[in-house]
């Protein structure tokens, strides 16, 4: 009986990862791109109003261990107005970083911005498509 105890409280303490356990999504073998490539970034669209040029820029899909990120960028001119994200992995952490992602963007009004911690995939993948984002405007 003294050694049942310690088996049953070691036991439960092995299986606790298992059933917090999460797998990354998969691409499964249909998809038609490796991990970590970027598919192109969209044609940018624009609309003129008042003599100000407005242009919505897609960048490229990212594959992350995380899932895709992907970034729609408003230009107002020669200046980012707003960030969307398209893509983006179903995580706690990238919940929390994105919002910090794309207010930092709005202050450099460029890719060159700081990773957030605890977020770097997602934030490398940000960047990425981004920065895909300001190079397709030109």
């Amino acid at each position: 009986m003294k050694r049942a105890i310690p088996v049953l409280v070691l036991s439960v303490a092995g299986l606790i990862p298992l059933w917090r356990y999460t797998p990354s999504p998969d691409t499964g073998p249909a998809s038609s791109s490796a991990a970590g490539a970027a598919a192109p970034a969209s044609t940018p669209s624009a609309s003129s109003s008042g003599g100000t040029t407005t242009t919505v820029v897609s960048g490229s899909t990212i594959d992350t261990e995380k899932g895709p990120v992907q970034v729609e960028v408003t230009f107002d001119g020669d200046e980012i107005a707003s960030v969307r994200m398209l893509q983006q992995p179903n995580h706690p952490q990238t919940t929390a970083a994105v919002p910090k992602l794309i207010e930092e963007t709005l202050q450099t009004q460029s890719a060159d911005i700081d990773t957030v911690s605890g977020a770097t995939i997602t934030s490398d993948g940000y960047k990425e498509s981004l920065q895909a984002a300001i190079d397709a405007r030109g």
